[in-house]
């Protein structure tokens, strides 16, 4: 509590990464709106873009329909309902409440529903576990889409000033792409501080293009009763549930934007949805469809036959930026996404690099960045067009969204304590209107579709394999492990000749002898006069406290256990479990300190545990992991690693 012109102001949380209390306030207003305003440059970039192409979907695809008046109306009545149900309802009044102390996105949601309530049975975690570790995976084909199907559709727009520039079509793009790529690694700070008001020229363009034309015939309002979209069911039959694949394009920036939640909280992002973001996007559609009803023709690109000549080169550039924003969305949330991964125990480790000293979660991985924009390069070279590169887009977001729902009817019967009654229904709303999406994007498999799938099966058995491999490997290193208690009694009549100095081995099990300390004593015949044995665990949470960051328990012959807990958003750092040590009263000095690690080299074998293949795989993962020096940041001239072979 605290006072402000003699009043008292109630501290509240904004969710954002730490929990930081933000006080309620007259200054309140005016930072939720700054909130609002970065929001829209990096939660809304991906959304925000969907007018270049999803009406015309609707109407030129592979399932299109003929633009005529009744299909029209009935279409932009799906796109409303469609943004009303699953973005407003869904997204921003329930899931957004689904969050992991702050964070959101699919990862973060698993591990809320990962995290055991007292007195409650799990018989159905695994498969839930195996629905969110699948949801993440479907998530990289997106990245990898997202990028190629915005920047290309705003590039499209030269070809409509010009048949001229149609040839250089895919070329400027690819040009775009790798500018955005290889700026990554510099970080995107200061790019980031233009996003949110470039963003927000787009809305208002998007906004004023589509008042421009429903001017013109403001009859077409009439789409937004929801009787259209049922007549157009009733009279288009199967083709009008196919168009729902095109329909789905209009919320195909849901998931980025759940995940992004934990950067500003869900307040501005409401904000900027419901103030700025909704009202500009059903502006434009209904814009465009008072331009269809106006001129059927223009179904071939009615975002760009919106605007006049005079504008349209400049639109082209607002466009091709606004694409890149959205593009530099999804690969940082790819980014995030793999840390969160790696720290859950889903992936080998990887380098990190952090761009910038003040936000923690501005990352930059390099393995991923390159591995993105090699798939990307494809898509648009494989496609050409984003009318072809749609077929490919909306079968992994439409899953993903599908787990989504699930997971957090969990979250919502298991830790809120909603009944059955009203969480069902609720559920049922968002699964039926999910699962018509998700059945017409399926029809789209074969026109490409296949490639996200394909792409998350690859990721899929890349995670679970990873994770499989280190619980079998762990489960075997305790079984050859002894005790710390009889390691400790058998010194009594043996006692090893000690040596000055601290030695911290590093382990995983926080309970027996790490197997590098059994290796020295076995080789080398001596123990240092300190031995720390350091244990470094990830909790189900985004972030630990400071305070609770580093637990040290003083044992027996001057061994010391060292437990540090971080949460799956954070990076381990040796260097600072080392500074909250001395904090706690454990004295050693640097330079008189080494640090032993195991290195296993690994053997796959016909023993159960993993089939052959993913065996190798594992050991093959395992090699070309990062070094846990460079990951933990430990002093490479004080890491003595001693090696050890294991049969899988």
């Amino acid at each position: 509590m605290g006072s402000a012109k003699g009043g008292r102001v109630k501290a509240t949380t904004t969710g954002v990464p730490g929990g930081e209390e933000v006080r309620e306030g007259p200054d309140t207003f005016k930072r939720t709106a700054l909130l609002a305003l970065g929001a829209l440059g990096i939660v809304y970039g991906d959304i925000g873009t969907s007018p270049l192409y999803a009406l015309r979907e609707c109407f030129t695809g592979p399932h299109g329909i003929h633009p005529t008046p009744e299909n029209v109306l009935g279409v932009l009545s799906l796109i409303f309902w469609s943004l009303l149900i699953i973005v407003s309802v869904k997204y921003l009044i329930f899931v957004m409440r689904a969050d992991n102390r702050g964070e959101g996105g699919i990862l973060a949601l698993m591990a809320l529903v990962m995290q055991r309530q007292k007195g409650q049975t799990h018989l159905n975690r695994p498969v839930l576990i195996t629905l969110g570790i699948f949801g993440a995976a479907l998530l990289y084909g997106d990245g990898i889409i997202t990028p190629a199907m915005t920047v290309l559709s705003a590039v499209e727009g030269l070809g409509v000033a010009t048949p001229v520039f149609e040839p250089f079509v895919v070329p400027i793009t690819l040009a775009i792409l790798a500018l955005v790529f290889f700026v990554q690694r510099h970080g995107t700070a200061g790019i980031g501080a233009v996003f949110g008001p470039v963003m927000c020229v787009w809305f208002l363009t998007l906004a004023a293009l589509g008042v421009k034309e429903l001017v013109h015939n403001p009859a077409v309002l009439g789409a937004l009763s929801p009787v259209h979209g049922v007549m157009l069911f009733v009279h288009s039959g199967w083709h009008g549930f196919l168009v729902m694949g095109g329909v789905f394009l209009v919320v195909t920036g849901c998931e980025a934007l759940y995940a992004d939640m934990g950067h500003f909280g869900w307040k501005p992002i409401r904000w900027a949805w419901f103030c700025g973001v909704l009202p500009a996007l059903m502006l434009n559609y209904l814009g465009q469809g008072a331009l269809l009803l106006r001129d059927a023709s223009a179904a071939r690109n009615p975002f760009y036959l919106l605007a006049p000549s005079w504008l349209l080169y400049p639109l082209v550039l607002l466009s091709a930026v606004a694409g890149v924003i959205a593009s530099q969305a999804l690969i940082s949330g790819a980014f995030s996404l793999t840390r969160q991964a790696m720290q859950l125990g889903y992936s080998p480790r990887m380098e990190v690099v952090h761009t910038s000293a003040e936000e923690m979660g501005q990352i930059y991985l390099p393995g991923i960045n390159w591995a993105l924009m090699v798939g990307v390069f494809t898509l648009v070279l494989t496609f050409r067009s984003s009318s072809a590169l749609a077929s490919a887009y909306g079968i992994a977001v439409s899953t993903t969204m599908l787990i989504t729902s699930v997971m957090a009817y969990v979250v919502a019967r298991e830790r809120w304590g909603v009944s059955r009654a009203l969480a069902l229904p609720v559920a049922g709303l968002f699964l039926t209107v999910e699962l018509a999406f998700f059945s017409a994007n399926a029809m789209k498999v074969a026109d490409g579709g296949w490639f996200p799938l394909l792409l998350a099966v690859v990721i899929f058995t890349l995670m679970t394999t990873w994770k499989r491999g280190r619980d079998i490997l762990a489960a075997k290193l305790r079984a050859s492990s002894i005790p710390l208690k009889e390691l400790l009694g058998s010194f009594g009549d043996h006692p090893p000749v000690r040596v000055p100095g601290t030695a911290i081995f590093m382990t995983g099990n926080a309970e027996g002898t790490p197997p590098a300390l059994l290796h020295n004593l076995k080789h080398n015949k001596v123990l240092h006069e300190q031995v720390v044995l350091l244990t470094i665990q990830t909790e189900d949470v985004p972030h630990v406290p400071a305070e609770e960051r580093v637990e040290v328990e003083p044992l027996e012959q001057g061994f010391v256990r060292v437990v540090a807990t971080y949460g799956f958003t954070e990076n381990p750092s040796i260097p600072d479990v080392l500074k909250r040590c001395r904090e706690k009263g454990l004295q050693f000095q640097l330079m008189g300190t080494s640090f032993f690690l195991g290195r296993e080299t690994l053997i796959p074998s016909k023993k159960p545990g993993m089939a052959m293949w993913r065996e190798a795989l594992f050991s093959w993962m395992s090699r070309n992991a990062r070094s846990a020096t460079a990951y933990f940041r430990i002093p490479p001239n004080r890491v003595v690693e001693l090696g050890s072979q294991v049969e899988l």
